[in-house]
């Protein structure tokens, strides 16, 4: 069985990739993320997904390497991580009473290099916050390292009238459907080993 790399330090990601229970290794990828490309949201996500899984390919040549990011669209741009409470607040504001795209990329590069790609894109309905619903949430789960300023798997589902997606798992960061069906392929299958 190659070795299996995950090309990233995020820790849902990691908690994700867990639930297949396949052995693998986290490992920062060297890739400095460039989000002002002018790419729409698909394109942007796959071409980020690549880059960092292809950036970890000369310290393991021979490994089946996961990359994946993810972006909120809006207004035809995009929101990422928050960082501060009050960036956060502010991105949740533009987001009430909003229909919304949360876009995921996915990149498995195989033992050969070849990559495997796919795009998630799962909808959104927000409901209408108001701001001391906004302070409150932005307080008990403090999304600053989460993409729209949310955390689905907590409180954060409390801001939703409806997610539509085929895949839950891509919300949190990584398309878990999409990833066994890529690494299935590859003889990686979670139900095989």
């Amino acid at each position: 069985m190659p070795d299996l790399i995950l090309a990233s330090t995020s820790r849902y990601r990691a908690a994700l990739l867990d639930r297949l229970g396949l052995p693998y290794k986290a490992v920062a990828p060297p890739y400095e993320e460039e989000n002002d490309l002018p790419l729409d949201p698909p394109a942007l996500v796959r071409h980020l997904a690549l880059q960092k899984a292809a950036s970890v390919r000369p310290d393991y040549p021979t490994a089946v390497i996961i990359g994946s990011d993810q972006v909120l669209a809006i207004d035809g741009g995009i929101l990422g991580k928050p960082g501060t409470a009050a960036a956060a607040e502010a991105q949740l504001g533009r987001m009430s009473g909003r229909q919304l795209d949360l876009v995921t990329g996915l990149c498995v590069l195989d033992a050969d290099g070849g990559p495997h790609e796919h795009v998630d894109t799962v909808r959104l309905h927000v409901r209408d916050l108001t701001p001391a619903m906004i302070r409150h949430y932005v307080r008990r789960d403090a999304p600053l390292d989460c993409a729209g300023s949310f955390k689905i798997e907590a409180l954060g589902i409390t801001l939703f009238e409806a997610v539509i997606t085929t895949d839950p798992s891509a919300i949190e960061g990584l398309p878990l459907i999409a990833l066994t069906r890529l690494l299935a392929r590859l003889g990686l299958d979670p139900l095989n080993h």
